[in-house]
């Protein structure tokens, strides 16, 4: 079996058909899924969606059980968690939704981890980290795009001397570079390349 498309987060199984992992949809397997979203939902009171799965939480004054339900505690509204709690060996806590979140100052809050910031986030060549709320995820660079080329997704150069994307003068000849472009003035002219008398 043959996908030309691809399947990112799944599996080819017959002519361009893909089967995708758990989490994913799309015709090539590269969406996420958001469960959330699903009905029935998954979760008992709130969802949140993550790369390929989706995290269980509880209101304020519930815990969130190994089952993933809800039970009322009594312990957990005191403690006024933005996002439940649990009670391990009798202690407290107050969870926040993912490893991208970290408990704030006065333990109830979650705060964002900037990922790109703090080194934690490793993008691949060619690739530059974009922080969100609670996770991260890696873009092409300026001057690349993502494009499917021999059996997996790359960023790759984009010829702005082709797609006519770039700003040189009308009497300049435009140079492609990697990730970039270049002007250089027509013989009989002068100048910087944008600008040519």
């Amino acid at each position: 079996a043959t996908c030309g498309h691809g399947c990112k987060y799944g599996e080819c199984m017959g002519p361009n058909k893909c089967k995708c992992f758990p989490g994913f949809t799309g015709k090539s397997c590269n969406q996420d899924l958001n469960e959330c979203g699903l009905k029935p939902r998954p979760c008992e009171h709130r969802c949140m969606n993550t790369h390929g799965s989706y995290k269980c939480y509880c209101l304020n004054g519930y815990m969130l059980m190994p089952d993933g339900t809800c039970a009322s505690s009594r312990t957990c509204a005191m403690v006024n968690c933005q996002y439940g709690c649990e009670e391990v060996k009798g202690q407290v806590q107050c969870l926040c939704p993912s490893g991208g979140l970290q408990l704030g100052p006065n333990g109830r809050t979650c705060i964002d981890i900037d990922e790109c910031s703090t080194g934690k986030a490793v993008c691949s060549y060619n690739r530059r980290c974009v922080n969100t709320f609670g996770s991260f995820y890696c873009k092409c660079q300026l001057g690349y795009e993502l494009k499917y080329t021999s059996g997996r997704y790359n960023c790759v150069d984009v010829n702005e001397c082709v797609t006519n994307t770039h700003r040189c003068n009308l009497h300049a000849e435009c140079l492609n570079t990697q990730g970039s472009f270049q002007c250089k003035c027509k013989q009989g002219y002068r100048g910087s390349g944008f600008d040519c008398a």
